[in-house]
């Protein structure tokens, strides 16, 4: 790992064991980029990767001269307007008008580790060695704003850590329209794209295709991440698989609305921009004032799709992901929702809890509906205070019953949202986000409350620190259930209204990171109507978080697998619900719904004192399975083998970081007549070891690692249609929904 600057050429060189990332300073002062790709050696000057040629059409920045056009020289952070036609990386309305900018190279540092980012998550360090900053610091004379562009090189191979600060040193207020966190010029365009996308119970479902000419990409524009779109993206070439090839993805450490965007010019450079949205962005710099970006993550690799998700998952999960579970395996837990949704008392949350304690269930949740006037979805929200006429005792009372079954206790709150028929709206109505005059939207019969507002967020601050305080309450399932509208905040002038969507995640952030300081031992999931922000910036305050309102296995195989591209296996949460499933309304076995849920938190969604015995017995071999295996699932390295977006079967594999053990999860969604025979080629193991391969328990077999890699597991008998990839399975007739799993030790 090393940050070289050569003085002559004025170039910068990034490398590691894996990648190159080579920059220079432009003639005109601004900072173009040369290369990044696969690790070249170092040298004083790269002067055949900067292609400055006459074109026609083109408009040239020295008078005179037909060399230097911003359209065809690849950039650093784009500016448009001053030969450059493309979208640009930044935007600043100044007090005469113009928004023309002229960012030139001032000088820069390098430090060793990596600095925080005021009131943002982001990737850090423990320790200086694991990474070097480079922070280049560039100047606009006419209006005295400086911009940072910071660089992070990991000791980690392929992982580069980039954002923008801004800061107004000038005489005069400045409006920042766009200020994105990456610009990245490739030199072709010959990359498949790869989204992440969907709705609320299908997120994020993966599309691929081929980057063209004009402008590819995906965004939110809701005050969230979003089902519709995840703050993530790549580029592959296309002959890239999940084990070879090249692949960049980008990654965006934010939850608000984002852009991420492609576009591809006349001549086939690619532009890469990832950052805050621009739309309704609109942020006032007085005098003396700064602005930072969220951080921008891109990984390199030249090994394939996997790879690339790897490298995310041990970064996420070691170096984004904080606190006291960062590191532990998740606790078992079952969640009350749909089992009575808000239909209940505290007889049946014990009942319920009693039931589960005698399957080895090790975490009881109770979710909506236990305070204020809440029993239905009309009104009580942000009155955080217990319902006593359901819970005779509170939420203390019932936290010490849970505590003296042996499990612990785990509580929802939707902190950000408010009914109108509550005490709180009674109180404060002008604490919503909402435009005077205008009418007011709903979601769900409620209204978002404005976390932009310092006093707001501390009153529910406040509420929810007094019920953590005063109950034994181990875990904390944070909802939010409906998209911002009518953004306008009350208490900001006229011009700073374009603000208030940065404002209000920056208000989430701040309460989690309160909450989070204050309840270091209490394990905290993030949801959104499921996963509609599921995201990087959440899992830097909550280790996992809800993947999907859709609990379904066969929907959970695409959700899972498409966000296992960039996310840890250790932050899905994963359950196991009744049937038939209240989503789409499938019955699936419950082994295969056990199975599906294994590789996530895992836990249950369902009334367990409603299963027969044989079925209760089965939950307790699941619990007892997922106990002894969370672990490696959890943590192990993680292997996409088969896609449920190319065919009917699903599989995939966790492997122990010294390879010792493995487990093996395959799901056929339906079954076929007389189907021929089928092999599984799995990864990741040693080619030299001899693995044990178990089915519930059962030796099946023992083969070599290159064995396993190379013929795969395979199946001895179809004569009746068996597709099964077991190992000495003989005849099996199968059937639908069919699941295995598979231990190798």
């Amino acid at each position: 790992m090393s940050i070289t600057f050569h003085e002559t050429s004025r170039t910068f060189h990034l490398s590691d064991s894996k990648i190159s990332y080579i920059m220079t300073v432009l003639p005109n002062g601004h900072m173009g980029q040369l290369y990044f790709g696969k690790r070249i050696h170092q040298k004083e000057e790269y002067p055949y990767l900067l292609e400055m040629v006459p074109r026609p059409m083109g408009s040239y920045v020295f008078e005179g001269e037909r060399t230097l056009s911003l359209e065809h020289v690849k950039q650093e952070y784009g500016v448009y307007g001053s030969s450059d036609y493309r979208f640009p990386a930044v935007e600043i309305l100044q007090e005469n008008g113009s928004r023309i900018v002229d960012f030139r190279y001032k000088g820069h540092t390098v430090t060793a580790g990596k600095p925080e980012l005021k009131g943002l998550p982001a990737t850090y360090t423990e320790k200086d060695e694991e990474a070097e900053t480079l922070t280049v610091v560039l100047e606009d004379e006419e209006t005295g704003v400086e911009l940072e562009l910071l660089y992070t090189l990991f000791a980690e191979g392929g992982i580069l850590a980039r954002s923008a600060r801004f800061v107004n040193r000038g005489g005069s207020a400045v409006h920042l329209l766009k200020a994105m966190s990456l610009c990245m010029d490739l030199p072709d365009c010959e990359y498949d794209w790869i989204q992440f996308s969907g709705a609320w119970a299908r997120e994020r479902h993966v599309k691929e295709r081929r980057l063209e000419q004009g402008i590819q990409a995906v965004g939110s524009m809701r005050g969230h991440s979003s089902h519709e779109h995840n703050p993530f993206i790549v580029l592959k070439r296309p002959a890239a698989d999940e084990f070879q090839g090249e692949v960049i993805g980008f990654s965006l450490v934010y939850s608000g609305n984002f852009l991420a965007q492609a576009e591809v010019d006349a001549h086939d450079t690619t532009r890469v921009l990832l950052g805050i949205h621009p739309e309704w962005f609109d942020w006032k710099l007085e005098l003396g004032e700064e602005f930072q970006t969220p951080e921008a993550v891109m990984v390199y690799t030249s090994g394939g799709l996997n790879d690339m998700s790897q490298t995310f998952h041990r970064l996420y999960c070691k170096r984004l992901a904080r606190g006291y579970w960062r590191d532990r395996a998740r606790p078992v837990l079952i969640n009350n929702w749909e089992a009575t949704y808000m239909d209940f008392d505290e007889e049946k949350l014990l009942s319920i809890a009693g039931k589960a304690k005698e399957s080895g269930i090790e975490l009881f949740v109770l979710d909506d509906g236990w305070f204020g006037a809440r029993r239905d979805d009309t009104a009580g929200l942000g009155d955080w205070k217990p319902n006593t006429e359901l819970l005779p005792k509170g939420i203390t009372g019932l936290a010490e019953k849970i505590e003296g079954m042996g499990m612990k206790f785990g509580l929802w709150f939707e902190p950000e949202m408010v009914n109108k028929n509550s005490e709180l709206f009674r109180a404060h109505p002008d604490w919503i986000l909402a435009v005077p005059g205008r009418s007011q939207s709903q979601g769900r019969y409620q209204y978002v409350l404005d976390f932009s507002r310092k006093e707001v967020v501390d009153y529910i601050y406040g509420s929810m620190a007094d019920i953590l305080g005063n109950a034994k309450v181990s875990y904390v399932k944070w909802d939010m259930n409906r998209s911002i509208t009518e953004c306008y905040c009350a208490a900001l002038p006229a011009d700073r209204q374009g603000e208030v969507f940065h404002r209000y995640i920056l208000g989430v952030y701040d309460l989690y990171e309160r909450l989070t300081a204050a309840f270091p031992h209490i394990l905290f999931e993030s949801c959104a109507s499921g996963g509609a922000r599921f995201d990087p910036g959440l899992l830097y305050y909550a280790p996992q978080a809800w993947a999907s309102d859709d609990s379904d296995a066969i929907e959970r195989l695409k959700i899972q697998y498409g966000t296992s591209y960039c996310y840890p296996i250790s932050s899905i949460g994963a359950h196991v619900s009744a049937v038939p499933n209240h989503q789409v309304m499938r019955s699936t076995p419950l082994s295969a719904r056990a199975d599906v849920a294994c590789f996530g938190t895992f836990g249950y969604e369902l009334d367990l004192n409603r299963l027969t015995e044989e079925e209760q017995e089965e939950v307790r071999r699941q619990v007892e399975f997922m106990k002894k295996y969370r672990g490696l699932l959890q943590f192990g390295r993680f292997y996409r083998l088969k896609s449920p977006f190319e065919g009917n079967v699903t599989a995939w594999m966790s492997v122990s970081e010294d390879r010792e053990k493995a487990i093996v999860g395959w799901y056929r969604i339906l079954n076929g007549a007389n189907m021929p025979y089928t092999r599984l080629k799995l990864a990741g193991l040693d080619e030299e070891r001899l693995y044990t391969v178990y089915e519930d328990g059962k030796k099946q077999g023992a083969f070599y690692g290159d064995e396993l890699m190379n013929v795969g597991l395979i199946t001895t008998d179809t004569s009746a249609g068996d597709v099964l990839p077991g190992l000495g399975q003989g005849l099996h007739m199968g059937k639908d929904f069919d699941s295995r799993i598979f231990v190798l030790e």
